[in-house]
């Protein structure tokens, strides 16, 4: 889900930098991208976070990070402003994709399971 987030807000940021500024239809395309990259890597945070989180305080965790959620929804939407008035839209547009590459990659990274041996990860058993 993260990496298919942060494919569709890269397919976002270079479509919006790369369109001409009276293409409703490719902004428009653009914006859907935006939000279905944006839904796609909530979903795949959330799950992240719920299964990390022992169940006692996953309610608490998940308040503060729906939280931390809309603070850089906001955040970002005045530093949005900012750097178009700066720069353009086509600036903002790129930095997003690059931001995004970033999710993807850490998205697509291999991981090794914490406090999991080889031998014990093909017995099937956990090393305590």
């Amino acid at each position: 889900m993260l990496a298919a987030g942060g494919l569709a807000l890269l397919a976002a940021g270079g479509l919006a930098a790369s369109a001409p500024g009276g293409s409703v239809a490719l902004l428009a395309l653009a914006l859907a991208l935006l939000g279905l990259g944006w839904n796609l890597g909530l979903l795949g945070g959330t799950t992240l976070v719920t299964a990390a989180v022992p169940l006692a305080v996953r309610a608490r965790t998940q308040g503060r990070v729906d939280l931390a959620v809309a603070l850089a929804g906001a955040t970002g939407g005045m530093a949005s402003g900012m750097v178009t008035a700066a720069s353009s839209y086509a600036t903002l547009s790129l930095g997003g994709a690059a931001l995004a590459l970033v999710v993807v990659l850490v998205a697509l990274r291999p991981v090794r399971p914490t406090g999991w041996s080889a031998a014990t990860a093909s017995a099937g058993t956990r090393r305590n």
